[in-house]
């Protein structure tokens, strides 16, 4: 797919959701200005899945990176990452950049941390296997995790990843604001993720803004 036909789906993505973006070269902008986002598709080579990259620019010195690989060829896998995009993230994206919110997407919740109060938007838990439960307590773990953080007062972002391997090795990252987080690697250990002879892996996004009263 060319880039023109993978800029033309996701206009079409985000109207179908009520934000009207306009085109500007690369990017999809609002009204001229921030939030911005492009996206961009890097065919697999073959027999291996290709990988489509999304960027959300709020700010200036601000942007939002999400990668998501795609199975198929061409088109089919363009789809399939574009696809993995909308259940995964692009509704907390909605709700913390465009302040389109759909509480049947995501999880809402309300948090003190430190001297502020902060919006949260939560996106499900996305596990490659339907037979493997969520762990318990990720959320209550998130958020003390976050006490430890001196959090600036403007939008944050969250991304958890974990992955068992079929011999049982582990790999998992937690990235805040695109950065590595001990405090997320610590978050991940410490929970109680299942064990099972077939491998399986597991991410979330969240975003975290302040309230406004």
């Amino acid at each position: 797919m060319n880039d023109n036909a993978l800029q033309t789906d996701l206009l079409r993505l985000f109207e179908r959701h009520d934000v009207e973006l306009e085109v500007d070269e690369d990017w999809l902008v609002t009204d001229g200005d921030f939030p911005a986002v492009r996206a961009s598709w890097h065919e697999g080579a073959a027999g291996t899945p290709g990988r489509l990259d999304v960027d959300v620019v709020i700010s200036e010195e601000r942007h939002i990176e999400e990668s998501f690989a795609g199975s198929g060829g061409g088109n089919a896998g363009m789809r399939d990452a574009l696809a993995a995009f909308q259940r995964n993230v692009l509704y907390v994206l909605l709700a913390a950049c465009w302040y389109v919110t759909d509480d049947r997407r995501i999880q809402l919740q309300s948090w003190e941390l430190g001297m502020r109060s902060w919006d949260v938007f939560v996106g499900p838990l996305a596990l490659s296997r339907d037979d493997v439960a969520a762990p318990e307590g990720l959320l209550p773990a998130l958020h003390d995790a976050l006490r430890n953080e001196s959090l600036s007062g403007e939008l944050h972002w969250i991304r958890l990843f974990h992955r068992r391997a079929d011999d049982g090795s582990v790999v998992a990252e937690a990235l805040l604001d695109n950065q590595p987080w001990a405090g997320g690697d610590r978050l991940l250990a410490q929970l109680n993720w299942p064990s099972t002879e077939q491998g399986y892996s597991a991410r979330c996004f969240i975003a975290l803004d302040i309230r406004d009263y």
